[in-house]
């Protein structure tokens, strides 16, 4: 490991079911891309890969591998030259790739054949920035140790990469809190909000309209209850907070809906300043 840039984490699909520990999902927060770059790669879906924020990764390969980059289109440099994203690399033992800024979004995902086998815990290896478990934030200087091929690279003529939006329309099942708020479906229609830069693997920090609590439950509080990945938590200051896979397994603040599965891979790719709107549903 030669550079990190502002934050590389080595993820995989996760560690759920451990929620009666106290113990969050974690794992990739854009895992559609995570699962493109190992099957690019000739790996499992589940192997461990490296989760960039804003680029600025640099690794020279220890050995022969090939390695493939997704997300959002970001400039991939192997020894210098440019090699392309969406596509397995061939490296040879002291090769340097890089990883720059993506053009737009904000994580990009980095697959090495044969995945990337550091200890599990838990049964992933993924690194949880809440509880500390899994590995700790790559730095400089780290060797990652590679796992056994068993699949050649599954090269595709073209894998076109994703361009993040400035603004998303974010689906909302309402609960388990929403009579807590006087309209709530209205209030999240109406409402717009931008991505705070204060956001994290936690949860996705939204600034802008405040949703108010319905008269009768003004002045009071709730009694700290499970909560679940998407859940858009609302604190006392009335702005949204939608949970990620970093997330606490209980909150004490009601939970006005849940984001779907399915739409969280765009709110992973949310830099800050881009417009949200809430959109409830069902």
């Amino acid at each position: 490991m030669l550079a990190t840039g502002p934050l590389s984490l080595v993820q995989d699909l996760g560690r759920p079911g451990n929620a009666h520990l106290g113990v969050p999902p974690s794992g990739a927060l854009d895992a559609p891309s995570l699962a493109l770059a190992n099957r690019l790669a000739g790996n499992d879906e589940s192997a461990a890969g490296i989760e960039s924020v804003f680029g600025g990764l640099r690794l020279r390969a220890g050995s022969s591998c090939t390695v493939v980059v997704t997300g959002p289109s970001a400039p991939v440099l192997v020894n210098g030259r440019a090699a392309g994203s969406h596509t397995p690399v061939h490296l040879r033992a002291g090769d340097e790739v890089e990883v720059g800024s993506p053009l737009a979004g904000l994580r990009t995902y980095l697959a090495a054949s044969g995945g990337i086998e550091v200890p599990a815990h838990l049964g992933s290896r993924s690194t949880d920035v809440l509880s500390g478990l899994g590995p700790d934030p790559l730095a400089p200087g780290d060797v990652l140790p590679l796992g056994t091929p068993t699949r050649p690279p599954r090269g595709a003529d073209a894998v076109p990469p994703p361009s993040p939006p400035d603004s998303l329309a974010v689906p909302v099942l309402l609960g388990p809190r929403d009579d807590w708020f006087d309209g709530p479906a209205a209030q999240l229609a109406a409402g717009a909000w931008t991505v705070s830069p204060e956001s994290n693997r936690v949860g996705l920090r939204l600034v802008g309209t405040r949703l108010t609590r319905a008269a009768a439950f003004a002045d009071r509080e709730l009694t700290s209850e499970p909560v679940v990945t998407g859940a858009v938590q609302v604190p006392a200051s009335g702005r949204p907070v939608v949970f990620l896979a970093d997330h606490p397994t209980t909150g004490g603040y009601p939970v006005v809906g849940v984001v779907p599965g399915d739409a969280l891979a765009a709110l992973a790719q949310a830099r800050p300043g881009t417009r949200v709107r809430l959109r409830p549903v069902g």
